[in-house]
């Protein structure tokens, strides 16, 4: 498997963690802020990948 696609991998990953944080933590909770930041580093490596 050729590095973007794991990228996509992990971004799908954390989407999906972070939705679920936000479920039972609230939007502004610190782990949801958090996992939204770690979200944000893995879609600008996956730009410049």
């Amino acid at each position: 498997m050729d590095y973007p696609s794991l990228l996509l991998e992990k971004i799908e990953e954390c989407r999906d963690e972070m939705i679920s944080l936000s479920n039972t933590h609230g939007l502004t909770s610190e782990a949801v802020v958090r996992k939204s930041e770690i979200l944000d580093e893995l879609l600008n490596e996956y730009q410049t990948a």
